[in-house]
């Protein structure tokens, strides 16, 4: 997990849960965490802020990560309120560090990212399945997304001040990347044999992962691939449609593939 790197002296959800974290964890008897289990943690017991620190400077391998996660989570979810502070004090940098570049140019919505970030943490920490894979990505992508609504809904909150009046026809194919996308597989652009997928269609997984929740991680461990050879096949599927857009393909009315292709000959 990376440091915070956001320096505020408002009172904020996520500072407000790093005092509480602060007092479960400070002498005579601070919450403890047993790394026993966990591989590649030291054979022993902590305190919980010693666990944070480890993880905040120390490379660990995705099954390392996930396993302090998975153990967290069943915490939380069995022991009650304090292993829910304690929970949230570890991922308290990383979810600062989110918040922070969520924020950076919102700075009249920061307070609510802070507090979106951390409610989407702990909503996922409390109900996420903890079974592999990426548990800690997956947690934190529901604190990003959580987070991100704030801004998104920020930025549809005032028209622009150049807004025209009237109005006119949208610019085929009208931008948006699902149409667009659409569009690719409609004309035959992108297909299953295209991309080389073997149960989902290049399209489906180009819209899930850049635009969708999706993780391509997951994606890969249902189709019995690595995430890699699913990376592969959606850069080349991309490749694709953005050969099509450039050459205006996606422009205009739409023509079956075979007619596509008899006006390629001639």
């Amino acid at each position: 997990m990376a440091p915070t790197t956001r320096t505020r002296t408002a009172v904020t959800a996520l500072s407000t849960a790093e005092q509480a974290f602060k007092l479960l964890t400070c002498e005579p008897a601070p919450l403890v965490f047993d790394a026993r289990p966990v591989p590649g943690l030291p054979d022993t017991t902590m305190p919980l802020d010693e666990l944070r620190t480890l993880l905040m400077f120390n490379r660990y391998d995705s099954d390392t990560t996930d396993e302090v996660w998975r153990q967290l989570a069943h915490h939380t979810r069995r022991w009650g309120p304090a292993w829910v502070v304690g929970a949230i004090g570890v991922a308290l940098p990383a979810l600062t560090h989110l918040a922070a570049k969520i924020s950076r140019g919102h700075a009249r919505h920061a307070d609510d990212v802070d507090s979106e970030v951390l409610a989407g943490f702990l909503h996922a920490l409390r109900t996420a399945d903890l079974a592999p894979p990426r548990l800690w990505l997956r947690l934190c992508w529901a604190a990003w997304r959580a987070g991100a609504a704030v801004v998104k809904a920020d930025d549809s909150e005032e028209l622009p001040l150049d807004l025209p009046t009237g109005s006119r026809s949208p610019r085929m194919p009208y931008g948006h990347p699902d149409l667009l996308l659409g569009r690719a597989a409609a004309a035959g652009l992108i297909t299953a044999d295209a991309a080389e997928l073997i149960t989902a269609d290049a399209a489906e997984l180009i819209s899930a992962t850049r635009f969708g929740d999706a993780l391509i991680e997951q994606l890969a461990a249902e189709r019995g691939v690595t995430a890699s050879v699913l990376r592969m096949r959606r850069r080349r599927a991309e490749r694709v449609v953005a050969a099509a857009v450039t050459r205006g393909d996606l422009s205009g009315a739409m023509r079956p593939p075979a007619q596509r292709a008899a006006a390629a000959v001639a």
